[in-house]
């Protein structure tokens, strides 16, 4: 069974940085706005680096919790990890850097649940970023290239989320995870990664509904990460003629962020993209008690890309209980 159980694990406090095309968008209110891409530094590669800096200094600072932190789980979308590794070395906390594309929030959120859970540490923070200008020229084509793009195609959103998870009792309880497992559809579309991440998205929320013997309406939410207008569309046509399922109760977090004024194609991506939504737009909603989140990452590079190779997916889900 892919799915785990978790009792005593629980968010204490998230802190999210939004880019200036972000923070002009749908939800507008994060806790820190950039003004421009480049945030004071001279490289964007230091200025995402920067933002993830930022992001930990401030819940440390807020929780003061000093030397109290026992891991600091987190990745990203460059090379290596190379945002998050630089971003670590500020702070003197042991470290795991962890990948899974647009899905390694999550992942890192699934295995601080786990040491939480089994009393191996009190606490966690899991951080993550994406600059649109790092990731775009690393995954499609430099912005300054001007290559046309698809109507398919999503934006990366820059920005960076941390949260602390702990076994202190707290107002947003991890209940449950589902790890999810590679899925291939022979997708080869680098520009259509709504395609390419909805058998992951639709094979874990199954999973993990079959494992805990759920329905799905028993989530007043079912949030997906970055599969954007055209992906969410594909993934409930997925669902339906698949497994007979309709699904109702859904929000793609790549459809919340931007306005269609903004003229971002088929929405947000980036692993920032989920969390950015689930902490600035969907915990402050009262309505939404039980929710599930999908995150979905497309795990290729461009090197594969480029040699015409199969896009696989992964998709990971995580049970979140809003007690007051």
């Amino acid at each position: 069974m892919a799915s785990l159980k978790f009792n005593t694990v629980y968010i204490k406090d998230a802190f999210t940085i939004a880019g200036p095309l972000e923070s002009e968008g749908q939800i507008r209110k994060f806790d820190l706005c950039m003004d421009d891409y480049y945030y004071g530094e001279k490289t964007f590669i230091d200025t995402e680096i920067k933002m993830q800096r930022v992001v930990i200094d401030n819940l440390l600072y807020k929780n003061k919790l000093g030397k109290k932190i026992d891991v600091l789980i987190g990745g990203d979308l460059s090379n290596q990890l190379t945002i998050t590794n630089f971003a670590a070395k500020n702070f003197d906390i042991p470290f795991l850097g962890v990948y899974s594309a647009c899905a390694s929030f999550a992942e890192s959120m699934l295995i601080a649940s786990q040491f939480i859970e089994n009393n191996s540490i009190k606490y966690a923070i899991c951080i993550t970023s994406s600059h649109n200008l790092n990731a775009e020229r690393q995954f499609r084509f430099p912005i300054e290239y001007g290559a046309p793009r698809a109507r398919t195609t999503t934006f990366t959103a820059t920005g960076s989320v941390g949260a602390i998870l702990t076994s202190d009792k707290g107002s947003v309880r991890v209940e449950s995870a589902t790890i999810g497992r590679v899925q291939d559809y022979n997708q080869k579309d680098a520009s259509h990664m709504g395609a390419v991440m909805t058998p992951a998205a639709a094979s874990v929320l199954m999973e993990h509904l079959s494992d805990l013997k759920r329905n799905v309406d028993y989530y007043d939410l079912i949030l997906t990460g970055d599969l954007g207008e055209i992906g969410s569309n594909i993934l409930k046509e997925f669902l339906k003629v698949n497994y007979g399922l309709k699904l109702k109760n859904h929000m793609d977090a790549g459809c919340e962020i931007f306005l269609k004024s903004q003229e971002v194609y088929a929405g947000s991506s980036g692993p920032v993209t989920l969390p950015l939504v689930l902490f600035n737009k969907v915990l402050k909603n009262k309505k939404f008690k039980k929710i599930l989140i999908i995150a979905t990452g497309s795990l290729h590079s461009k090197d594969t890309t480029n040699q015409s190779k199969t896009i696989p997916s992964i998709a990971h889900a995580i049970s979140l209980e809003v007690l007051s």
